[in-house]
């Protein structure tokens, strides 16, 4: 045994910082736009006294004992974890839609195994407007320190024998981590952010000066100008840098030198040191873990159950959060970490705690949610939320050939494609009933489909849900796709589904009118009068499907939680599920003229599916207890699959 080094109150006062930030960042409170960058603070204390422990036993003893490291380890972050996760999934019975308690019961094995931030990166970003459902998403970063927890021992144990060579090879990965963060930011933020190998760099950072204190027998002692800088590096990330996807990369240096700094110079007495080691930044340092444990699932689930509320709301969420995370570190944190339990009744409990939660993650995600706990009213729209995922697995990017830099989607038999599919997301909704027709009719062909990109030549669009690069990516598509079609003679029948009234009015209704599309080069007419009149002397027939009837406050999910919830009376239903024909007639009042008017020159045909939707002076999301749609605009793989003699001509001889 190795005697430990002295207490440090202001690295406890760093702590509350950094969980602060984060906290006030997550409830959206005002000042706080860079709060995020807590967990990067959190990184390099981590490393700095995992670093030193590790180091100062390997120094005087030559070894390393696994085993008494891992055990400490348990005892200090295991009992507060699943207890956390145990009152969540209570509450997640309760008050998740059963895809999203699917979810959760993946994200808790994940985070029970410490693997969760590779889940999480697989799925959307951190910053993405959904981040804010998965009731266990800040588990990805206790994932990346656990697998920390492993890398560095297993590299201390490995090179014990060359002890002296082991600064030198943490400062080459810390280089190389750095390196890579630096570089794949730009293209793969997503990765950058969520995976160890990019991380990694943070928390040796805080090794690497454990280790130099200790080799340099450091007084940690420089004067006040470090503290002052590191603490405005610190301050400046969380009051700075934006959630955007430029981060981590160079951005995530400021924290981190930030800390470092307060760290190298932590037993100066200057004013920020006094100010970090005052009893309240101590204290909300102690509890840090636990309220970092406790404040996104109340964040979460308060937002989710409460649809949203206000400033003052939101101070007593985060009130019940410290709450929380006091009665964690109070009851069963700290007792757990002072008992005199070891080896194995520790081990033994952990097994048995977290086996508890693998089999209860296990059971929610192999169940499917569990959908049984909400009537058939509810359920209705519950499936629709689910029903929204496709089967894309014969999809590919072609190396070389007409297609080459477009994703195509074969569909049908195999063979030499002799009809196009070709349009935005409203042929994602529709792929399974067009796939299903296309094998019904034994023709082979190609689907082709990109978000939010009209498929029209000669212009370019500027639009306000996405980024000015993949704006640049849908011009580059049509332009691939405008060159393809005249190099393959096999395609004969083109169909060609988009969201057309959105195009054509710059705005989308009801639930997304906040979004705007502006093109460039044409206007709409033009783009659509000079597209389809080219593809008609191209193909033997050219097929339209017109835009089915959008539904403007319909949104299954938000619709299936208020009535799971109890919030929707009868009028509010119909109010959110109908719409009269007379209004969605003047949606499409711009966009429909042009292709009425090609129809009746003989150069496409058009496709109408309005008589599934619209039966007398109204338009529905609902029909024969069935929701067809699946938000305002898309329907779901149902509605596709029950209009799919729709498509007959274009697949027929």
């Amino acid at each position: 045994m190795t005697t430990p080094p002295p207490y440090r109150r202001e690295i406890d006062g760093l702590r509350a910082i950094a969980v602060l930030a984060v906290v006030f960042y997550h409830f959206a409170i005002p000042g706080f736009g860079g709060g995020f960058v807590g967990v990067d603070v959190f990184f390099v204390i981590s490393g700095f006294l995992i670093g030193g422990i590790l180091w100062r036993e390997l120094v005087a003893t030559g070894r390393l004992s696994l085993a008494r490291f891992y055990t400490r380890r348990l005892r200090r972050l295991a009992p507060a974890f699943v207890i956390m996760a145990l009152v969540s999934g209570l509450a997640a019975w309760f008050i998740l839609l059963p895809f999203e308690f699917r979810e959760f019961g993946k994200a808790l094995i994940a985070s029970t195994l410490y693997f969760s931030n590779i889940i999480f990166y697989r799925q959307s970003g951190y910053f993405d407007g959904a981040a804010d459902e998965k009731l266990l998403l800040h588990t990805w970063s206790l994932s990346v320190e656990e697998q920390f927890y492993i890398f560095l021992p297993i590299t201390f144990i490995l090179l014990a024998r060359w002890r002296r060579h082991i600064p030198a090879l943490l400062a080459l990965l810390f280089a190389g981590s750095l390196a890579a963060n630096l570089w794949f930011t730009p293209h793969s933020p997503t990765a950058t952010f969520f995976l160890f190998p990019f991380r990694g760099w943070e928390m040796l950072a805080g090794v690497l000066l454990a280790i130099h204190g200790q080799k340099t027998g450091e007084s940690w002692r420089h004067g006040a100008a470090p503290s002052w800088l590191g603490l405005g590096l610190v301050l400046a990330g969380i009051l700075f840098i934006q959630p955007d996807a430029g981060f981590p990369g160079w951005q995530v240096l400021a924290p981190v030198a930030g800390t470092a700094l307060l760290l190298w110079n932590g037993r100066d007495p200057n004013p920020v040191n006094r100010l970090l080691s005052a009893h309240l930044p101590v204290f909300i340092g102690l509890i840090s873990y636990s309220l970092y444990l406790w404040h996104w699932p109340v964040m979460v689930l308060s937002k989710y159950y409460r649809d949203g509320y206000g400033t003052v709301e939101t101070l007593f969420w985060i009130a019940l959060a410290l709450g929380l995370a006091t009665l964690s570190w109070r009851f069963v944190e700290r007792p757990v970490r002072l008992s005199n339990i070891h080896g194995w009744p520790l081990a033994g409990a952990v097994v048995v705690a977290s086996g508890s939660l693998l089999a209860f993650g296990g059971a929610v995600y192999l169940q499917n949610g569990m959908p049984d706990r909400f009537g058939p009213q509810t359920r209705m729209h519950i499936d629709a939320s689910a029903d929204f995922l496709q089967d894309w697995s014969r999809c590919y990017w072609p190396d070389t050939g007409p297609f080459q830099g477009v994703e195509i989607c074969p569909i049908g038999p195999k063979g030499p494609p002799e009809v196009l599919v070709w349009g935005d997301s409203h042929v994602r909704a529709f792929q399974a009933g067009i796939a299903l027709a296309a094998e019904e009719h034994k023709r082979p062909g190609l689907l082709i489909w990109h978000a939010g990109c009209p498929p029209l030549f000669g212009i370019s669009k500027t639009e306000s849900a996405v980024t000015p690069q993949e704006d640049a990516a849908c011009t580059d598509t049509l332009n691939r796709i405008q060159s393809a079609l005249q190099q393959v003679p096999t395609i004969r029948k083109l169909l060609v589904v988009g969201r057309w009234a959105y195009y054509a009015n710059g705005q989308g209704v009801g639930n997304d009118a906040q979004n705007t599309i502006a093109l460039r080069g044409k206007d709409f007419d033009t783009a659509v009068s000079d597209t389809f009149t080219a593809l008609a002397q191209q193909f033997d027939t050219v097929f339209v499907l017109r835009q089915v009837p959008e539904i403007p406050r319909y949104d299954s999910r938000r619709l299936a939680r208020l009535m799971a919830h109890g919030r929707l009376d009868d009028t509010q239903l119909r109010r959110l599920t109908t719409v009269p024909r007379s209004q969605v007639l003047q949606r499409v009042a711009k966009s429909e003229p042009v292709f009425k008017s090609l129809a009746a020159e003989g150069k496409i045909r058009l496709l109408d599916p309005w008589d599934m939707f619209c039966a007398g002076n109204t338009c529905s999301a609902i029909r024969d207890g069935k929701a067809l749609f699946f938000d305002n605009n898309h329907v779901v793989n149902n509605t596709g699959l029950m209009l799919r003699r729709l498509f007959d001509p274009v697949f027929a001889p």
